[in-house]
């Protein structure tokens, strides 16, 4: 049995950032820290900063007035924002600066008096986020589907955005049916979706292409690594999640002499290691890493918590 690496796979930057957000945070305030939902969508991270101080919560009332608090990669509404300045706590904005990049893109288009349709998955964080810039005036679509149902106060006076990790397919047929519907609808200057779920997902269509299975290291609330998955059923590849390499199923080897593997943009390179530790348990005699592009995207710090 052969296995195949993703390249690129795991952490992006803004992972990365708002990990590092949290550590410096508990080095300087000392624990506990308080982040309001989970950082980034990955057990195993959670459960590494929980361990040195960290305190995931969902609302802000579980914040004592006055202490220290970090907003997830994923972002938070205006009135998150307002709450956490009302009850003084201090408060460290580990969003992702894509995602960031969208919330403005909100509030310059509902200026211009537009109204926004979000292409996105309803109940996520991000997406409860985003639609948060605004108080009136936006939608949510997540399949095509949805766009025939849309009632909006102005056709001529639209625009859309998109949740950072989705299927860039997937958007595409949204964006499409968007367009059919309102011709005049207006889209942001830049994709949205940002440019490490864009690179993890074209990674698993060549990948797809050289493998038998697809094995993909996330979590069950990561989208990004749910829509890996989804990208190689989609090419016919048979695909699975695990959390954890314990996860991993026999089953799903029999018959199958090469074996990709990737990992979600919130899984450490650690989870990856061990799964393949597994697979050479299992038989695998040869491990190699696909030809990609490799990554050099950083961003910075707040300047509060920059050494």
């Amino acid at each position: 049995m052969q296995v195949i690496l993703a390249r690129p796979r795991g952490f992006c930057a803004g992972v990365e950032r708002a990990i590092e957000i949290v550590e410096r945070a508990l080095q300087l305030h000392g624990a506990p820290v308080y982040v309001r939902h989970e950082v980034v969508h990955n057990k195993s991270v959670v459960e590494r900063l929980r361990s040195k101080g960290a305190v995931f919560v969902e609302a802000l009332s579980d914040v004592p007035a006055g202490a220290t608090l970090v907003f997830s990669a994923h972002g938070v509404s205006l009135d998150v924002r307002r709450q956490a300045a009302i009850r003084g706590l201090d408060v460290f904005d580990a969003t992702c600066p894509l995602v960031t990049k969208v919330h403005v893109e909100v509030a310059k288009m509902r200026a211009q008096g537009r109204e926004i349709i979000m292409i996105g998955h309803r109940g996520h964080p991000e997406v409860e986020g985003t639609m948060g810039q605004a108080a009136a005036g936006m939608y949510l679509v997540e399949r095509a589907e949805d766009v025939a149902g849309l009632q909006v106060q102005d056709p001529e006076r639209l625009a859309f955005v998109t949740q950072t990790t989705l299927s860039v397919d997937d958007a595409a047929l949204v964006i499409a049916a968007l367009k059919e519907r309102f011709p005049s609808i207006v889209g942001p200057k830049k994709d949205d979706i940002c440019y490490a779920t864009q690179n993890r997902q074209d990674a698993v269509k060549a990948l797809a292409r050289q493998c038998d299975v697809l094995l993909v290291v996330g979590s069950p609330n990561s989208s990004n690594s749910n829509r890996l998955r989804e990208v190689a059923e989609n090419l016919g590849v048979p695909a699975y999640m695990v959390d954890d390499p314990d996860e991993l199923d026999p089953a799903w080897l029999e018959g199958k002499s090469r074996v990709g593997v990737t990992a979600g943009a919130s899984a450490p390179e650690m989870l990856v290691q061990r799964l393949v530790g597994r697979l050479r348990q299992l038989g695998a005699v040869d491990v190699r890493e696909m030809d990609g592009i490799s990554e050099s995207v950083e961003f910075p710090l707040p300047r509060a918590l920059a050494l």
